[in-house]
C-alpha cells in the first residue's frame, strides 16, 4: 500500500504536452504513415486493410510510450491513441459512406493477365514478378495462361484469377 502512496497521481495522469500538440503530432504521423501503406507498400500488406495495418502499428507504439514512459504522463498517450483511433474510424466511416473516398483510400484492383496474355506494365508497377505471378496462378489451379480471362491484385494484396469459361 506504501507504494501506491508514494506514487504522484498528478504527474500520472497530468498532460505533459499540449493537448493540440498530441492530435497535430498524431494527425500528421497517420497521414503520413497512411500515404506510405496506401501508395508505397500496397502488395506486401496482406488480407488485412491499410489502415487497420497502420492503426495497429502506431497504437501499439503509441500505447507502448504511454505506458513505458516516453510521455511523462498516461493521459499522454491515452489522447494520443484517441486521436488515432479517431482517424481510423472517419476514414472507415467516410469509405462506407463516400465511393469518391473509397476510391481514395483504397487501391482499385489491377490487371495482372488479361485474356491470357500478362501485362507487364502492370506487373512492373507493383514490382511483381513474373515468377511470383506464376505461383500465384499455380495456388489457384492454373496450369496455363490460356484459362485465365483476368488474374487481379485486389486491394489486399491477394491475387484473384477469374478463368476462362
Amino acid at each position: 500500500m506504501d507504494m501506491l502512496a508514494q506514487l504522484d497521481w498528478k504527474e500520472l495522469f497530468q498532460l505533459s504536452l499540449s493537448p493540440l500538440e498530441i492530435i497535430v503530432r498524431g494527425t500528421m504521423i497517420y497521414w503520413f504513415l497512411f500515404v506510405l501503406f496506401r501508395f508505397v507498400i500496397r502488395r506486401d500488406v496482406g488480407s488485412v486493410g491499410i489502415a487497420d495495418v497502420l492503426l495497429l502499428v502506431i497504437v501499439a507504439d503509441a500505447a507502448q510510450n504511454g505506458m513505458s514512459g516516453e510521455y511523462k504522463s498516461i493521459s499522454d498517450g491515452m489522447l494520443l491513441v484517441s486521436v488515432l483511433i479517431g482517424w481510423n474510424y472517419l476514414f472507415d466511416w467516410l469509405s462506407y459512406h463516400s465511393p469518391f473516398f473509397r476510391r481514395l483510400a483504397e487501391p482499385r484492383p489491377l490487371v495482372l493477365v488479361r485474356d491470357g496474355r500478362i501485362l507487364y506494365r502492370n506487373m512492373r508497377r507493383e514490382l511483381i514478378t513474373e515468377d511470383e505471378l506464376w505461383r500465384r496462378l499455380r495456388q489457384n489451379g492454373v496450369e496455363s495462361l490460356d484459362q485465365v480471362r483476368y488474374a487481379c491484385m485486389e486491394t489486399d494484396g491477394q491475387i484473384s484469377v477469374i478463368r476462362r469459361e
